[in-house]
């Protein structure tokens, strides 16, 4: 995705939405609070799957935001957040600690928008690019 376009404007703004909600909840995620240790317990991984978690999330934002891996990182914040939204969906419920449903909200965002990324950089994953560059691609 060279230059700027509609495309190019979109997928950024997408990008700092899911990077900046990924960032946003590592603060919880590494300092133990009260709602990221019970989600963690409740799923029986508490600590190490908080904090492995923690990690994956900040490597997925970084990627997000450097042109060159945005679609590594659109992969991985969308493999997390499948990982969060079957949580949620067979053992967590929606709403976490009277929440009100927030994070599930804001996984289903972050899924929502890490697949939008994707198919607006398809040029770019390796393989889907190369078929589409090769003109054998019909849309």
């Amino acid at each position: 995705m060279k230059g700027w376009n509609m495309q190019g404007i979109v997928s950024w703004g997408l990008q700092l939405v899911v990077a900046g909600i990924l960032l946003q909840t590592l603060f919880f995620k590494f300092t133990g609070a009260a709602e990221s240790v019970y989600i963690f317990s409740t799923l029986g991984v508490e600590p190490w799957g908080r904090i492995l978690s923690g990690i994956v999330e900040l490597v997925a934002a970084i990627l997000l935001l450097v042109p060159a891996t945005t679609t590594i990182g659109a992969v991985l914040a969308l493999a997390v957040m499948a990982g969060a939204i079957g949580s949620h969906l067979t053992v967590l419920g929606i709403a976490i600690m009277g929440d009100g449903g927030l994070l599930f909200g804001l996984a289903l965002i972050v899924f929502v928008f890490a697949a939008a990324i994707l198919v607006l950089r398809r040029s770019e994953i390796p393989l889907i690019g190369m078929w589409l560059r090769t003109g054998s691609a019909t849309l």
